[in-house]
């Protein structure tokens, strides 16, 4: 058991004030020699090959690129979801012609925006803000078809337009 002498005060127990002189530390009792560089080696247990990752975006031209954070309305609580910031992207299949728009989240890099852009793809102004957009989109970014109303904001006016 720890108990704290009555006498003597708390600053004997943790080492400050005036218990310090007292118990000789002031006579360069308590002069900490220098550290010293570590010199351990470790070597992996388990050597890593470098591996080709493939995104699917290979064949592909980026057409525009910029940092934004992406929404989703939720139909049923009747409210926009974020889906993650990142940087969005218009690319083109150097064979096929197509475009699709694809986000990528920061750092995890995983995929929260992936649709086609067609004709019937109406880009709108949002209402409440000058530097967002609003769109409906058959979206696949999480491996599944799935038709959402997304938004977009981007960090200024300019960027916007």
């Amino acid at each position: 058991r720890f108990k704290m002498a009555e006498e003597k005060g708390p600053e004997l127990l943790f080492g400050s004030g005036t218990a310090a002189a007292e118990s000789g530390a002031a006579d360069g009792d308590d002069v900490r020699a220098p550290e010293e560089e570590c010199k351990a080696d470790f070597t992996p247990v388990v050597q890593l090959e470098e591996q080709k990752v493939v995104t699917g975006e290979e064949d592909e031209e980026v057409l525009f690129e910029m940092r934004a954070k992406l929404f989703r309305f939720d139909k049923d609580e009747k409210e926009w979801k974020e889906r993650g910031t990142g940087d969005v992207r218009i690319l083109k299949h150097k064979e096929s012609t197509k475009i699709r728009l694809l986000m990528r989240r920061d750092k995890t890099l995983k995929i929260c925006m992936n649709h086609y852009v067609n004709a019937h793809v109406q880009l709108q102004e949002n209402v409440g803000s000058d530097r967002s957009w609003v769109w409906n989109a058959i979206d696949y970014a999480d491996g599944e078809r799935d038709e959402a109303v997304l938004a977009i904001r981007f960090a200024n006016t300019e960027n916007a337009k």
